[in-house]
């Protein structure tokens, strides 16, 4: 089942995807979809996994299209009546595939699709939520705090040719959803929804988003200078949304940068920064005069460093800057809470994917650094 506007709101700084005047705003700024081609990925990847299974699906851009464009034939149990653009729309698809003996619900989207497929799953039973089958979201959302994501859409094939063989271990797993409209006035808001079982294979379906404890602001400080030092007076700094990064760049003088955006800093000659674009948009971020430096820290928790709510950081982009060019900020701290679990890219370009796994610098403070894995 595919939501076919997930991640609408991505490139474009919007937060999210969910409503329909966010949806026309984001086309209106120039956002493309491209659910389906996350879902072409993910199918193409299970049929060279997978031989023996049956594809059932929903009509149009709610399934079938991705199916027929990674060659498949899939079975349409159900055709919307509208364009499958809204919640209503996904709770019916999810509900028809259930109907139709679906053994696991794979759904392309983000938080929000995963509540709606929440909602229907609970609604089948006339006395409440009865046992479902499992369920494993396709990311292709904005957002994607929730725990029943797989990493990549690759991913997402491998835990599903994983259960197609048999003996894939079942969790229950977080449904979180955080308030846009919230974000998107700086504020971050999140409220646990419920739970759904899903399928897990180590590191390939992600953790739940993580708070972050009071970081150290000697050590955060550190990672200011340090980036100051790298960037040099007179750059460009595109610092990714988050804690870490809104610290570092009050550290830089830039207090009004924006907690839960990307934000373009020049660094001032006698020290210091001031923000030059606050809330970026990716085609912002492409026409700038020189190519920038991207700071970036991953999300608590998840390990994400590209690819979950800094989506205007696009292919285009990170090409043109190189991977010289990206610093990557994070506490000792921050680091040890990942207990090993590696860093994280989703960029929705598997070539760039593949170019930028290996081994990272992580700035960790003044003249300190740890190096880090980093895979898609």
């Amino acid at each position: 089942m595919v939501n076919p506007v997930a991640g609408l709101g991505g490139r474009v700084g919007l937060k999210g995807s969910d409503g329909a005047e966010v949806q026309q705003r984001a086309r209106t700024l120039g956002a493309r979809p491209a659910a389906t081609s996350r879902t072409e990925l993910m199918l193409r990847q299970f049929a060279l996994l997978a031989t023996h299974s049956t594809l059932l699906t929903a009509a149009g851009p709610m399934g079938a299209d991705a199916a027929r464009a990674a060659g498949l034939d899939a079975t349409v149990v159900h055709r919307p009546t509208g364009p499958g653009t809204t919640a209503a729309d996904t709770r019916a698809a999810v509900r028809a595939l259930v109907e139709a003996g679906a053994g696991l619900l794979l759904f392309c989207g983000g938080d929000g699709t995963a509540r709606d497929v929440l909602d229907a799953l609970g609604s089948l039973g006339p006395l409440g939520p009865e046992p479902g089958p499992p369920v494993l979201g396709i990311p292709a959302g904005v957002k994607m705090h929730s725990a029943v994501f797989a990493v990549h859409p690759r991913a997402a094939a491998e835990v599903a040719a994983a259960w197609v063989g048999g003996g894939v271990r079942l969790a229950s797993a977080e449904v979180v959803d955080r308030d846009e409209a919230a974000l998107r006035e700086g504020r971050v808001s999140a409220r646990l929804h419920g739970w759904l079982t899903v399928p897990v294979l180590p590191a390939r379906v992600q953790q739940r988003k993580t708070g972050s404890s009071a970081a150290d602001p000697e050590a955060l400080g550190g990672i200011a200078a340090e980036v100051a030092e790298r960037v040099g007076p007179g750059g460009l700094l595109a610092l990714g949304p988050g804690g870490t990064t809104h610290a570092v760049a009050t550290a830089l003088g830039a207090a009004d940068a924006c907690l839960t955006g990307v934000d373009v800093l020049r660094l001032q000659p006698g020290g210091g920064a001031r923000v030059v674009i606050r809330d970026a948009r990716a085609d912002q971020l492409l026409a700038l005069p020189a190519a920038p430096w991207i700071a970036l820290s991953p999300i608590g928790g998840q390990g994400f460093l590209l690819g979950r709510g800094n989506q205007q950081f696009t292919p285009e982009l990170l090409r043109a800057t190189g991977r010289e060019r990206l610093l990557v900020l994070a506490t000792e701290a921050k680091l040890a809470a990942l207990a090993g679990r590696p860093l994280l890219l989703d960029t929705g370009d598997p070539e760039l994917d593949d170019a930028l796994s290996g081994h990272v610098r992580v700035i960790t403070g003044r003249h300190a650094s740890a190096v880090y894995r980093l895979t898609a």
